[in-house]
């Protein structure tokens, strides 16, 4: 897409984590793309290359963390560390705002949501603010009534949603301890986020239809649901799956903070061993406690699994995900992953560990009925043969592919992503 001219200047600031500022960064592109001009304020933290995106500009900002112990971002510290940076980031991003600000005049700040110091930043220098909601629609309800206990006011529009909710459900949602911690950061985003002029989501209308008028009618800001991000820019599939048959392939990936134990990890390797399925597994380095990467394979299983299994350090999850050969995909349930697989029409595996991830994989499974939950590892074989070869997974498929065509269709001309970003840019020239 050819950027269009409006000559004006927005600043966009990620939070460090992976899948915070990738989509930030895709929004960047978006509106890039209708002619705004674009500054990315980061921390030191995890930042960006700007080397990637030399359309933008980069202004880099003191974090905090270099006087901290803890610098690492996992289940076990992610709240810690996003707290602290919320206290400790307020000096130098309020000064390098003012900065920018003193060059040329600046439409409004897009920040993250779990940002929520930026609140009285922007207020202080008279900037609109709109906040990035990386996370689902149905995240903000369903935390509000589980967390804070505000059920009253969804019980009408998401009475079903909170009904499907398990006791393991709330428990991975705290899983990693720092119940309060957790409960201030996100009692801090929700409320920060109803002072903002609006709210954008990685997500479209249709897809979470009753979780829109929830947030509606609580919030009472703008709601701007332009998603799926990344289907504005088309990626092509990936070459590594070429000579697998269609529908054939288990992709497996479990995201960028997530950890796991060496038991679970000799369960995964023994359940896509004995399930038979061709599979592409992602292992990120470090993200087995006490492996390097791949040291804790268990005896035996490269010679179970031969030709039919790959494991690599990193791959290109859009591109695979739009493969043919990929059968489903066995995930985490982080956002991002979720509606990529949305959008490629590919049923899920799930199997949620903290956050977001247990909304989402209810959603997926007994919502859309996209996928089935894995509780039990030992079941891993059975399950992924069902999704695989079952006419349970077929049905999956199915629906997905129809889902996949909502996708295409809210993003066509009169379609409701297409109007909500242009209500998004029609908002921001207005301020």
């Amino acid at each position: 897409m050819e950027p269009r001219s409006n000559n004006r200047r927005l600043v966009l600031f990620p939070l460090p984590l992976q899948g915070h500022i990738n989509p930030m960064l895709q929004l960047a592109n978006i509106l890039y793309t209708k002619g705004f001009k674009i500054t990315i304020i980061h921390t030191n933290f995890n930042s960006p290359n700007p080397s990637n995106y030399p359309q933008f500009t980069f202004k880099s900002i003191s974090d905090g963390l270099s006087k901290s112990k803890d610098k690492s971002l996992n289940l076990e510290t992610s709240n810690h560390v996003i707290n602290f940076m919320n206290k400790s980031c307020i000096d130098p991003f309020a000064a390098c705002l003012a900065k920018l600000l003193e060059v040329e005049p600046v439409a409004c700040l897009i920040s993250d949501a779990l940002w929520h110091f930026t609140r009285s930043v922007a207020d202080d220098l008279n900037l609109k603010r709109i906040v990035l909601r990386t996370s689902s629609m149905s995240c903000i309800p369903l935390y509000a009534a589980l967390v804070l206990g505000e059920k009253n006011y969804y019980k009408t529009t998401i009475k079903e949603e909170l009904a499907l909710m398990t006791e393991m459900d709330i428990e991975k949602i705290y899983k990693g301890g720092l119940e309060k911690e957790k409960a201030e950061l996100i009692c801090n985003m929700i409320n920060e986020t109803k002072a903002a002029s609006g709210i954008i989501f990685n997500t479209f209308k249709e897809l979470e239809e009753p979780a829109f008028l929830a947030i509606s009618q609580v919030l009472r800001i703008p709601s701007f649901a332009i998603g799926p991000f990344h289907t504005y820019f088309p990626a092509s599939p990936s070459s590594l799956l070429d000579r697998q048959p269609v529908s054939s392939v288990v992709y497996v990936s479990f995201g960028s903070i997530a950890q796991m134990s060496e038991a679970e990890f000799t369960n995964m390797a023994w359940g896509l061993a004995n399930s038979k399925q061709r599979f592409l597994w992602v292992v990120r380095p470090g993200s087995v406690t006490g492996s390097q990467w791949l040291e804790l394979l268990p005896k035996g299983f490269a010679e179970e699994v031969g030709e039919r299994g790959c494991i690599v350090k990193w791959a290109p999850q859009q591109e695979v995900l739009a493969h043919q050969a990929i059968g489903c995909f066995w995930t985490h349930n982080g956002w991002n992953s979720t509606l990529e697989s949305i959008c490629e029409g590919v049923p899920m595996i799930c199997s949620p560990c903290s956050y977001d991830q247990p909304i989402n994989a209810r959603y997926v499974t007994d919502i859309w009925k996209i996928g089935v939950m894995l509780d039990n590892m030992e079941e891993t074989g059975k399950t992924i043969k069902r999704v695989i070869m079952g006419k349970e997974g077929s049905e999956m498929r199915q629906r997905s592919k129809c889902l996949q065509e909502k996708v295409n269709q809210s993003l066509q001309k009169d379609g409701s992503a297409c109007q909500s970003l242009d209500n998004l840019v029609d908002c921001i020239l207005s301020f």
